[in-house]
C-alpha cells in the first residue's frame, strides 16, 4: 500500500464545493460500507464494493475495525479535517484502526479502472470490555 498525500489538513480550497457541501450538511452515516453481511453482538462484517469512478459517500469512524483489499487498486479519501490521500492498494494489503468513541470523518472513490473489493470486520465492543481475567 502506498500513500501520497494530495492535501493538507486543515487546507479545503481545492476541495470541490459538493464535497463540502456534503460534509457540513448532509446527515454523514456510521456504517463503514454499504453492504453488511453479519453481524452479532460483538461484530459487524461489511463488503465494501467500489466501480471504477464510484465513490462511498463520508462516512463516521467510532469503532475498531480491520480490512483487507481482495483486488487492488487506486483510491482517493478525503478526510473531515481537508486532508486527501491517494493511495495504492495491492491486493491483501490490510490495515487495523481503533476508533473507539472516536467521531474519524471520511469519504473513499474509485479512481483506477478496476472494481475494488474490501472485506471489513468491525468490532462492537473494544478489546477491553471484552477482556477475561483467569485468576481470582
Amino acid at each position: 500500500m502506498q500513500f501520497v498525500e494530495l492535501n493538507q489538513v486543515g487546507n479545503f480550497d481545492t476541495w470541490e464545493q459538493e464535497k463540502i457541501e456534503e460534509l457540513l450538511h448532509q446527515d454523514i452515516k456510521r456504517s463503514l460500507s454499504n453492504r453488511l453481511v453479519f453481524e452479532n453482538e460483538e461484530i459487524k462484517l461489511w463488503d465494501l464494493w467500489l466501480r471504477p469512478g464510484e465513490r462511498l459517500n463520508f462516512r463516521r469512524h467510532n469503532t475498531n475495525y480491520g480490512w483487507v483489499c481482495t483486488t487492488g487498486g487506486l483510491v482517493i479519501t478525503r478526510y473531515g479535517n481537508g486532508k486527501i490521500d491517494m493511495i495504492k492498494l495491492n491486493p491483501g494489503d490490510t490495515e487495523y484502526f481503533e476508533n473507539m468513541g472516536k467521531n474519524y470523518v471520511n469519504d473513499l472513490e474509485n479512481i483506477g479502472e478496476e472494481n475494488i473489493a474490501i472485506n471489513i470486520l468491525e468490532y462492537k465492543t473494544s478489546k477491553k470490555e471484552n477482556s477475561y481475567q483467569f485468576s481470582n
